[in-house]
């Protein structure tokens, strides 16, 4: 076995005489897993908010999404639709058109965003399955789906056949408006149902068939605002996106999911950096209490290092000794951190111990790369925190 290997082993296993000693080893020992525990639980925890705040996104969000570079619209082409049935890997996709609204109810005026989309859209997502009243809209009928914002905020329920709504979108074309007749074309829909799926949506969105949008919008047959595609399970996403780009006559562009939501994917990647940070700076602190018990040890020992010095060890073996006992301290308060934290998880995962609400339990999610990123960041301050108390050994403090 190597000596000073088994000399730290020793050294931190073994009961010193000074109880002073072993007081500040213990503590030092329980701050290490203390802060490893809570760095894990933590970043768990922010994992488990991620997956929460995107988890809502994927009932309106497709997989890919193709859109033009420039303006609100283009033209699909006879061979882009080809392409798009001959793709591998795409299960259906859906054509939508997108578009600013007013809509008025009730002498009420209220701005929003329309989205007409065709019969393939609810095998593109499931935002049917977050209709909290009402249904779907049928297909070539007058009827939308509005968010619950938009109900909430003029006051209409569902099926109200009595007083319908009026959709109103400017006529597109240049020169001075002359009557607001001739500057909307407009249409009275009924309101067949109420989705919530989160604040945002709620308060911006409508949907109806694409036939009532095209007509708004005065667009051709073949002129859209966007495709939504989705993938078959385990298809690769990029060599679609690239088959894509490749097959269409048409400049478009096409965007996955965390680039349909690259802000909240921003936000939640900073918060947890910021978070990460901060946890690594408590690591830190309760590291001081590492170097601070290594050198208490240092000066406890010193007869026993006067003795190992006389027998042929050199200053550099006693700094060794010392550097892997700060170590194996740090590394194995790591992994019993870890572990805590761990144990602690999976107890909220099954048994919800933490409530956000009454009925909704904070969320968390276990993941590899958490339980890598807290071993490492242990491992790495703690291998320089023994470093530091390591050097604090001299010749001249081995022979006082």
């Amino acid at each position: 076995m190597n000596f000073a290997l088994y000399i730290a082993k020793r050294y931190l296993f073994t009961k010193s005489s000074n109880n002073a000693i072993n007081i500040m080893t213990i503590i030092a020992a329980s701050g290490v897993v203390v802060a490893a525990a809570a760095l894990f639980i933590v970043l768990s925890g922010f994992a488990g908010l991620k997956d929460f705040s995107l988890e809502f996104s994927s009932f309106v969000d497709p997989d890919l999404k193709i859109t033009p570079p420039q303006g609100k619209s283009f033209l699909l082409t006879e061979k882009d639709s080809t392409a798009l049935h001959n793709i591998s890997g795409i299960a259906s996709y859906s054509k939508t058109i997108e578009e600013r609204i007013i809509i008025e109810f009730d002498n009420k005026n209220l701005l929003a965003s329309l989205k007409g989309v065709d019969d393939q859209y609810l095998n593109v997502t499931n935002i049917d399955s977050m209709i909290i009243q009402g249904q779907w809209f049928q297909k070539g009928s007058g009827q939308l789906v509005s968010g619950w914002g938009i109900a909430h905020n003029l006051s209409f329920g569902v099926l109200d056949y009595g007083k319908a709504l009026n959709i109103y979108v400017p006529k597109p074309g240049v020169g001075q408006i002359t009557s607001m007749k001739g500057a909307f074309n407009s249409l009275t829909m009924v309101n067949i149902g109420v989705f919530d799926v989160n604040e945002d949506l709620n308060a911006t969105y409508v949907y109806t068939d694409i036939v009532n949008a095209r007509y708004l919008m005065d667009y051709a047959p073949n002129q859209l605002s966007s495709i939504e595609i989705k993938l078959q399970p385990n298809t690769d996403e990029k060599s679609v996106r690239n088959a894509i780009l490749e097959q269409f006559e048409t400049d478009v562009i096409v965007k996955n999911r965390a680039q349909l939501n690259d802000s909240l994917y921003k936000m939640l990647n900073t918060e947890n950096l910021v978070v990460y940070l901060i946890f690594t700076l408590v690591i830190i602190i309760a590291l001081f209490n590492v170097i601070g018990a290594l050198i208490m040890m240092i000066l406890d020992k010193k007869g026993s290092l006067h003795t190992l010095y006389n027998i042929g060890a050199t200053t550099k073996d006693i700094r060794r000794v010392f550097f892997l006992q700060g170590s194996l301290m740090t590394i194995l308060g790591g992994f019993v951190g870890v572990l805590i934290g761990f144990i602690l998880v999976v107890l909220q995962q099954q048994f919800a111990l933490v409530m956000i609400t009454p009925s909704l339990p904070y969320p968390v999610n276990i993941k590899v790369m958490n339980i890598v990123l807290v071993l490492v960041t242990i491992t790495v301050l703690g291998l320089i925190a023994s470093k530091i108390a390591s050097g604090r050994i001299t010749e001249k403090l081995i022979r006082s």
